[in-house]
């Protein structure tokens, strides 16, 4: 067991990512990994790290859920208010990133981030489970509060009235993110770190693959 993190490394070789063997289409390629990840029974299989940018130019990221992803792009849900909310306001490009690392893959993937329509975050926040949508009336995400207890009063208020319903109404406040992709990038790892790199990038209507050096 050594304290050195420098000497900590690991040889990828479990597998290979070549352009004859990828789809054209990167959602589909994306889709593929995923239900592989799926199949895998990998830990966490739709987290990703989400990257904001704010106004002046500053990054920030966190590690969200991935809830949908069709060909119009990838569908995440928060409150709007929050860090990241109030970022995509400011600036609304992002990027996500997902990372197996039982499968030493990794998949990057950039583009303008838009609100999905009020009915698509009905329809989730209602078949999220009751104590869920709880917590998201109770939760001022990202606002200073002055001690855990104010959350635990605030779900307990709310309990209480909502006790004889099945579900709350969604707040205003919390919905759905779309991710339209204009660049995705999948990775590969392999042995002494000459990673495989396929780059999918938009050109007007059109997917051009490219191999980019790990």
């Amino acid at each position: 067991m050594t304290n050195n993190i420098a000497e900590i490394r690991k040889n990828y070789s479990k597998q290979s990512l070549s352009e004859q063997e990828v789809s054209p289409e990167p959602i589909s390629q994306f889709n593929k990994w995923l239900q592989e990840a799926l199949q895998s029974e990998v830990e966490e299989p739709t987290a990703l790290v989400l990257s904001t940018v704010n106004s002046q130019g500053r990054p920030s990221a966190r590690v969200v859920l991935l809830k949908g992803v069709d060909e119009q792009g990838f569908m995440f849900f928060t409150n709007y208010e929050s860090r990241k909310g109030q970022e995509l306001a400011q600036n609304p490009y992002a990027s996500l990133t997902f990372f197996w690392p039982a499968l030493e893959r990794q998949v990057r993937i950039e583009g303008k981030v838009e609100k999905v329509a009020a009915q698509e975050s009905d329809e989730y926040f209602h078949s999220r489970p009751k104590g869920s949508q709880i917590g998201a009336w109770a939760s001022p995400q990202s606002q200073v509060i002055s001690a855990r207890q104010v959350l635990e009063q605030r779900e307990k208020e709310l309990s209480a009235k909502y006790a004889e319903a099945e579900e709350l109404p969604r707040p205003e406040y919390w919905g759905g993110y779309r991710l339209v992709p204009a660049y995705l990038e999948f990775w590969q790892g392999r042995p002494s770190r000459l990673h495989d790199r396929l780059a999918y990038e938009l050109q007007g209507q059109e997917w051009l693959i490219k191999r980019l050096a790990p």
